[in-house]
């Protein structure tokens, strides 16, 4: 990207309904409470012909640095000094506020460029908003809606006139000729030669969501991993709202994380606004490849803490358990026994599920589970041959038959894996329907234990082979 932008203002001026414009997503929750966004979230941007980096923040509000407020306005300073460009946004419609001028102020102080855009112009009345805007001294105001997308030309020749022709339209690199390499259509990742067990593939991003309940200390996490305050945390439970994604690099790799607001039960997210929240943490669950569950060490294995895991499982994504503000524990060596054993107990569909002790606020056990998140990663993007799944269903049917149903027993002819990501086998048998749920089981947790698979979902889908001899009739002698 050539630039970046910061988009500022007081709560409730259309801050977010201009990011999700700009980028062509609805990305940002959006809702007409006031306070609504809290992180600063970024996204790529596209005006017309300019590509740039926005970050959409928290609304400015005046208030003492310990309170949510102020650490909400903290994080929207540090993305006003990372921007090369602020767009200032002011409601037309409502007209300015002395918090406004307030923000002015600060705005010329940091001495960076300043686009004055005035919202909500396309409504009855904002003529007098729109007027009032030239006193705060930061140019002449830019009309726009950005709920329907009007004025979004003069915002671009705004921008442009602000930045400068050089800085928004940076000259194109030369691109040198470099070598192709001849990839083999042949071999797909879905395994058109299933025979081949392919590597494990490192270099590629990992995308991992946090996910949790309330106040378990998953943005502590991730700022811990980053090194820095990027997420907004503190003793309130709820502060986050949107699923913010950052990244940074592990050991050569590029993780992409999420952070996600924390999930109570469904009973009671009654408010619209917490329903929105949770509805984003569910699409970060879906898009990401791995998800870690923080528990609160102190109070772990709360139903909801369980429903998250079977969540994760269900929607097919490898899992990893991290017992959050582990230094808090006093007894460690009892309560990480105990933990081991309620983990076996009430969670059997994750059999050989990684857990690990951490410390978001000390940094505790973070290299440990980041380990286990690549060797997570690696079994549920396993392959096995066809050849090897098929001696050992034959194995499987020697020690343990296939039960007969009414007289007739069945057979399990062939298997092979059709899909990694989770692992999904597929078993050709007579009278797949047939097929009681407990032998399912057996083959499941046998697939877990002989081929290394802990802790990820197995699907296994059974096909009933054709009778060619199904729908003739008889022949008359």
């Amino acid at each position: 990207m050539s630039f970046t932008v910061a988009i500022v203002g007081r709560p409730n001026v259309g801050k977010s309904t201009l990011f999700n414009r700009l980028v062509g997503k609805k990305l940002a929750l959006v809702d007409d409470t006031p306070g609504v966004t809290r992180d600063r979230r970024p996204g790529d941007a596209k005006l017309v012909d300019l590509r740039f980096q926005i970050i959409d923040t928290a609304g400015l509000e005046e208030s003492g640095p310990e309170t949510l407020e102020g650490r909400m306005r903290a994080q929207t300073e540090a993305a006003i000094d990372e921007a090369d460009l602020t767009l200032f946004v002011v409601d037309a419609k409502m007209g300015l506020t002395p918090v406004d001028k307030t923000l002015a102020e600060m705005l010329r102080r940091r001495g960076k460029p300043v686009v004055l855009v005035a919202n909500k112009a396309e409504a009855r009345g904002s003529d007098g908003g729109f007027y009032d805007a030239f006193t705060l001294g930061l140019g002449d105001p830019c009309p726009i809606s950005a709920e329907h997308g009007e004025g979004m030309i003069d915002l671009r020749d705004a921008i442009v006139a602000a930045l400068g022709e050089e800085r928004a339209f940076p000259p194109k690199e030369d691109v040198a000729e470099t070598n192709v390499d001849v990839v083999d259509l042949n071999d797909d990742e879905e395994g058109a030669e299933d025979d081949d067990e392919t590597a494990y593939d490192d270099s590629k991003p990992l995308r991992v969501a946090i996910v949790g309940r309330p106040n378990a200390g998953k943005s502590t996490l991730i700022n811990r991993f980053l090194g820095e305050d990027r997420l907004l945390t503190g003793p309130e439970a709820g502060i986050t709202r949107d699923s913010i994604s950052v990244e940074w690099d592990w050991r050569g790799r590029t993780i992409k994380m999420f952070d996600t607001a924390g999930m109570r039960r469904k009973a009671r997210v009654t408010e619209k606004l917490e329903k929105l929240s949770v509805a984003d943490a569910l699409r970060a669950i879906r898009f990401a490849e791995l998800v870690v569950i923080v528990f609160d060490a102190t109070i772990p294995f709360e139903k909801q803490d369980l429903q998250i895991v079977d969540l994760v499982l269900r929607e097919g994504r490898a899992a990893v358990l991290a017992f959050n503000k582990w230094d808090l524990v006093e007894d460690a060596q009892a309560v990480l026994a105990d933990l081991r054993e309620k983990t076996e107990r009430l969670l059997p569909q994750a059999r050989g599920i990684r857990a690990v002790p951490i410390s978001g606020q000390t940094g505790y056990g973070l290299d440990r589970l980041m380990q286990s998140i690549i060797d997570t990663d690696k079994v549920w993007n396993r392959r096995i041959s066809t050849a090897k799944l098929n001696r050992w269903l034959e194995q499987q049917q020697v020690q343990h038959p296939p039960p007969a149903v009414s007289g007739r027993r069945i057979r399990l002819k062939y298997m092979t894996q059709v899909k990694a990501r989770p692992p999904g086998f597929m078993i050709s048998c007579t009278r797949a329907d047939a097929l009681p749920e407990s032998y399912v089981r057996y083959l499941t947790n046998g697939l877990r234990q002989d081929f290394a698979l802990p802790g990820v979902p197995i699907r296994i889908h059974f096909r009933a082979s054709e009778n060619p001899y199904e729908n003739k009739k008889k022949k008359k002698r």
